[in-house]
């Protein structure tokens, strides 16, 4: 149940942050490899991202990669809320007054985000594939044309071997895992202070949000680096030996952009992650905890009767 809730949480904040999530890809793939000045600026910011890409691509083009980012959700959300609240649930992190260790919350929930983001790692490629495509007029990165997430996925396979399903995800190992270590330690330390200052309860929508928006500013600043060389490293075409065209590993990616593109190419797309990860950790941890409390009532009343 517990990883059903998780995967419901995350699928339901997903249809509202997915455009966000288009919209960071190409700015991120915009000028890769190249420094300031010497490539075509299609992206702006993120308004006038957003009306490129609805001018060009339709407005569901803001939509695109939907499907595999659902599934990656359920994948990796599921199996991420659901072991760290097999966690909490165990007091492992817990301290004697209720409160969450610092070194155990960080520890968990980046142990949590690794294991639901290698899994998951299928869907994520897709996902950055399709995002990825665009108008020729808008076009940023490697272009590949698929023509679903299940043709994406069964050609991956026919033509790399299912190895090539998993092609990237050693980049999700510190993607994921700092970002999902920041994400439930901001968040849960956040509600604490809430709570233990007298602003508002552990249980309130206010301190949800506020844990939230604290932990999307957090997630953001650590994740952005290691989200773009993820990115790349997954959207990055092949050569006819089945290696990538760009990068060999996430070491050469880091070490290509920064001579490139300097240490703010690893900042490309920031404010597009911020208003993708606030609104989705918001509306994912909310719909977490109304999910969590449901059931628990659902469950406490099916005993009574």
């Amino acid at each position: 149940m517990d990883f059903v809730i998780g995967a419901v949480a995350a699928c339901g904040a997903c249809f509202v942050s997915n455009p966000m999530d288009v919209l960071k890809t190409r700015m991120q793939l915009q000028g890769e490899l190249k420094a300031r000045g010497h490539y075509t600026v299609i992206y702006k910011n993120i308004l006038h991202a957003g009306i490129a890409v609805a001018k060009a691509d339709g407005i569901m083009g803001l939509q695109k990669g939907l499907m595999p980012a659902l599934g990656y959700q359920v994948v990796m959300n599921g199996i991420r809320f659901g072991l760290y609240r097999k966690i909490l649930d165990s007091g492992l992190i817990s301290r004697p007054d209720g409160s969450v260790s610092t070194i155990g919350c960080i520890t968990a929930g980046a142990g949590v985000g690794v294991v639901g983001g290698v899994v998951g790692s299928p869907l994520y490629l897709v996902k950055t594939h399709l995002q990825s495509q665009a108008a020729e007029s808008i076009a940023v990165g490697h272009q590949h044309h698929h023509q679903g997430s299940l043709p994406a996925l069964w050609g991956i396979a026919k033509t790399e071997g299912m190895k090539g399903l998993w092609r990237g995800a050693t980049t999700s190992i510190p993607r994921v895992g700092i970002g999902s270590a920041s994400q439930l330690f901001t968040y849960s330390k956040s509600k604490d202070w809430l709570d233990q200052y007298g602003f508002y309860p552990r249980d309130s929508w206010q301190s949800t949000f506020f844990g939230a928006m604290a932990s999307g500013l957090v997630i953001a600043s650590c994740m952005s680096p290691f989200d773009v060389i993820a990115t790349r490293i997954y959207n990055q075409g092949l050569d006819k030996q089945g290696h990538g065209l760009l990068y060999k590993g996430i070491t050469d990616c880091i070490v290509k952009t920064f001579r490139t593109e300097g240490f703010w190419g690893f900042y490309k797309g920031w404010s597009a992650i911020y208003f993708r990860i606030g609104p989705h950790s918001f509306l994912n941890l909310i719909f977490w905890d109304l999910l969590q409390n449901l059931y628990l009532n659902v469950s406490t009343t099916s005993l009574d009767g």
